[in-house]
């Protein structure tokens, strides 16, 4: 299989993964010595790490129905070692019917091929998206005080 395609092919796993709600089928794409910098979760390592994701997943997934498009920016390989990065725009639908949460994601993600030549998830990181203060229509005049919030 072409690598290119490969990647392509793991990210759309890992896409429904979350839609369909399947907290292995995330597991079984990650490499056994992931590396997650999620944004707001403390830093997660290899095999504890990955219990951490199986819990944080599994109670994620039994409180909302999850609904995840990724926007891919670029896929670079080098060797066996390939990076992507985009967007997650992800909306949380709660199971209790209360209103649905959307949020939208930087993310870089690092893939490891293992000696079987599957392409695992090596290392995750990820954070929210923000609004660009300095864009024209967010500055209201030259003598006036950039605030943080847009």
């Amino acid at each position: 299989m072409d690598n290119l395609f490969a990647i392509n092919a793991a990210k759309t796993e890992f896409r429904e993964c979350f839609n369909l709600g399947d907290a292995s089928r995330v597991l079984a794409i990650a490499d056994r010595d992931l590396v997650s910098f999620s944004d707001g979760q403390p830093s997660e390592f290899c095999a504890s790490g990955l219990e951490v994701l199986k819990t944080r997943l599994t109670n994620l997934f039994e409180r909302f129905t999850a609904e995840l498009s990724v926007i891919v920016i670029e896929i670079r390989l080098q060797g066996d070692v390939a990076y992507d990065y985009g967007w997650h725009d992800l909306t949380l639908t709660p199971k209790d019917g209360s209103e649905s949460i959307r949020r939208r994601y930087r993310y870089v993600d690092i893939w490891r091929r293992n000696k079987e030549g599957s392409w695992k998830l090596w290392m995750y990181m990820d954070n929210q998206d923000v609004a660009d203060p300095f864009r024209p229509d967010h500055i209201s005049s030259a003598g006036a005080q950039v605030h943080g919030s847009f």
